[in-house]
């Protein structure tokens, strides 16, 4: 077992789940994975179903039509599983507070570790916040 925890931290999968944002957020966690900022030499690989991944990263705002298929994916990852909020939508609203079609906050709906603010944030700041995210974990 602590094999296992260590090789989750020693190489996070993260999947990539977006709510319907305007894609800023999404456009610079893909700058991420490029060789500019290359966060794959660091261990970190995005997959391409919740089922593998060990990080659940959410860009946008939660709203109702996103809600169910949200819960879904939440629920495919496997535990112990650990959610990171991208951008100012993820954290707290932005400029979406308030709107008719908005559920509530994410933290209020899942338990989330990190929250990377920011609209949207930069590349650097993502790296940095699963890296602390990793550090947190130890």
């Amino acid at each position: 077992m602590s094999l296992i925890r260590w090789a989750r931290k020693k190489s996070p999968w993260i999947f990539h789940f977006n709510t319907g944002s305007c894609n800023g957020c999404d456009i610079e966690l893909l700058a991420a994975l490029t060789p500019k900022y290359d966060i794959e030499r660091m261990g970190i690989k995005l997959v391409g179903s919740p089922r593998h991944a060990d990080i659940l990263i959410v860009t946008g705002i939660l709203n109702d039509k996103t809600y169910e298929a949200f819960k879904r994916v939440y629920e495919q990852v496997p535990e112990p599983k650990y959610v990171i909020a991208v951008g100012s939508c993820a954290c707290g609203h932005g400029v979406f507070q308030g709107s008719y079609n908005t559920r509530g906050k994410l933290k209020d709906e899942v338990k989330v570790d990190m929250f990377i603010p920011g609209c949207p944030p930069r590349p650097e700041a993502i790296i940095d916040g699963i890296r602390k995210l990793l550090k947190k974990v130890e």
